[in-house]
């Protein structure tokens, strides 16, 4: 944690809503006139697309129906918590970009599925914001959520997870349900080991739960929309929480437990302005008198 160089770190699984969360943080940068850095966890995968359909192969070949983008060994750890740390003291550090599709490749003149060089982050930013699986992991010495002054889970339940994940990459990325299946059942191991204990150290959680029947997520014709859902917000530490100030300001909204806000799921990006915009402009205050005493 730093108070001259703040991290903001956005924790969840493929399919889980994190995209939806970031273009929010966006939103809140932008308003606020914020220079932030932008970071994507999937820069930090261990394999391209094409090397990992080799190694893909040769796990399934050998009998291990396991291997998954979660797990430590297709990740590079080390080199993530390195550019946490590395920000946090200095506002520096190195990062590349994953490119996703032709739109994303197209200026770098590569291909899709590949990194772009590893280079510095840009110089004189205000905040590090990452998104991606990994902001909160801790595998033996590595632990990479110690770094963030900021730690969020977005966690669906799992069933809504999944026919967020089937209809992204079926739409988005051509692949069969099959395929999207057989993703899903190798990545469990992964995800029980090394995802769902991250959401233990965040700081706050957004779970979306539906109101309507997805018992068998593999047949849903549809993603439950925002407002066919609740958005169950819970906080590690309530103290400092202006509790009364969210339940007047979000319609529909009702306390669960102590450190529990339930909003209705078409509320879930005014509730996180609210939430997060007073503790932006705290960390941008506290960064501001930091760097006036050097």
């Amino acid at each position: 944690m730093s108070e001259r160089h703040p991290i903001i770190a956005i924790t969840g699984s493929s399919g889980a809503g994190t995209t939806s969360v970031t273009r929010t943080f966006e939103s809140i940068f932008r308003r606020e006139a914020i220079r932030s850095v932008i970071v994507e966890g999937d820069s930090f995968h261990r394999y391209d697309r094409a090397e990992m359909r080799v190694k893909l192969a040769a796990a399934e070949l050998e009998g291990d129906m396991t291997f998954s983008h979660f797990g430590p060994d297709n990740n590079l750890f080390e080199e993530l918590e390195a550019m946490f740390a590395s920000y946090a003291e200095r506002g520096t550090g190195r990062y590349r970009k994953y490119l996703h599709d032709h739109d994303e490749a197209a200026p770098y003149r590569q291909d899709p599925g590949t990194f772009t060089p590893w280079e510095d982050l840009p110089a004189d930013t205000d905040l590090l914001f990452y998104e991606g699986l990994h902001g909160a992991v801790v595998h033996g010495a590595i632990d990479v959520g110690r770094h963030p002054d900021l730690l969020i889970g977005v966690v669906p339940v799992i069933n809504l997870e999944w026919i967020q994940k089937l209809w992204r990459d079926k739409a988005k990325r051509g692949y069969s349900t099959e395929a999207v299946t057989d993703t899903i059942l190798r990545r469990m191991p992964d995800y029980v080991n090394h995802i769902c204990p991250q959401f233990s150290r965040t700081h706050v959680n957004f779970q979306r739960v539906p109101c309507v029947d997805t018992s068998n997520p593999f047949i849903a014709r549809e993603i439950p929309a925002p407002d066919e859902s609740f958005v169950v917000i819970r906080f590690a530490d309530p103290k400092g929480i202006d509790f009364q100030y969210l339940l007047a300001m979000v319609p529909g909204s009702f306390m669960s437990r102590a450190n529990t806000i339930v909003v209705p799921g078409g509320k879930m990006e005014l509730a996180m302005q609210l939430i997060f915009t007073p503790f932006i402009l705290r960390m941008i205050e506290r960064r501001r008198r930091a760097l006036t005493t050097l």
